[in-house]
């Protein structure tokens, strides 16, 4: 019982899931002027609902590639056959769903761009998630949420812009990450990743300096937002974290004169793990902010 659990959010990406619920709860306190809580929920389950449906679509057709980097979630996928190919078109289907009960057009039409983007990053012959080109379609998996709430509010402003591309770019960072970890089973299946096609080393170093240049945006956005000091304080934590395990497995990335070596390729995958909880932290944090400025107006 708890493997066929365990299998299941495997299958959905629920921590993903969860990274952008809090997405979708932290940009409705940070945009809304005056959202209830339950609006704030309503629209991270719409978030929740809709990238559930992408990441299961996705480890459908991942299933082979998956035997390497995930095998447990590989071969619960393959346990599933074609209703795994079902269970993702009934979260689409609810997730078109949740934005027709809000009678606003733009918040359906989000979503529906959300799914489009998640078919064309999986599913033959478009399998974007296979080409270079795979963070661009992963900007959409921040952004939509973002452009959700805005819609559902009717708030389009250059401090939602920047939300916006600040939450776009790092699920593309994410993506990087993830290649981090799927090196393996990329190269073997001829994919063209960024990291494939740089080679492992560089496309790491790629993706730290990636990583580095998103923290000028989220500076602006806390500032922007007026957010407290507590996300300043998150956020150097954050940076600190990275910085010391780059600092602590220097001579691995630096030193290794294989660029494929067994223990670059495992401290890639661990790289990748810790960016996983980073992404984590850094939403719950825009999330928590965002509750706390809620409560400031509450309090006014």
């Amino acid at each position: 019982m708890l493997d066929t659990v365990k299998g299941f959010f495997t299958f959905i990406s629920v921590e993903r899931g969860l990274m952008l619920f809090m997405i979708a709860m932290g940009a409705t306190f940070l945009v809304a002027r005056n959202p209830t809580f339950a609006e704030a929920a309503y629209l991270g389950v719409v978030a929740f609902c809709l990238w559930s449906g992408v990441d299961a679509i996705n480890n459908v057709y991942d299933v082979d590639l998956d035997m390497k980097s995930d095998s447990f979630r590989a071969n619960f996928t393959r346990s599933l056959g074609r209703f795994g190919l079902y269970i993702s078109l009934a979260i689409f289907v609810l997730s078109m769903a949740l934005g027709l009960i809000t009678g606003i057009q733009l918040v359906t039409f989000f979503i529906f761009v959300g799914i489009v983007a998640g078919v064309v990053y999986s599913v033959p012959p478009f399998r974007f998630r296979q080409t270079i080109y795979k963070p661009l379609v992963n900007v959409s998996v921040g952004a939509v949420p973002v452009l959700i709430v805005a819609s559902f509010f009717n708030i389009f402003s250059f401090q939602l812009l920047v939300l916006v591309l600040l939450i776009g770019l790092s699920t593309a960072a994410n993506s990087l990450w993830e290649d981090l970890a799927d090196y393996e089973s990329d190269f073997a299946a001829n994919a063209r990743t960024l990291v494939v096609v740089l080679g492992f080393k560089r496309g790491f170093f790629i993706t730290v300096l990636v990583g580095y240049c998103l923290i000028p945006l989220m500076v602006l956005v806390g500032i922007l937002f007026q957010l407290s000091l507590l996300y300043f304080l998150v956020l150097g934590t954050l940076i600190a974290f990275l910085s010391f395990r780059l600092i602590q497995h220097r001579n691995t990335l630096f030193r290794s004169s294989n660029a494929k070596s067994d223990s670059l390729l495992k401290l890639g995958e661990m790289f990748a793990k810790d960016f996983v909880i980073i992404a984590l932290v850094h939403t719950a944090n825009l999330m928590i902010n965002g509750f706390l400025n809620y409560q400031q107006i509450i309090l006014i």
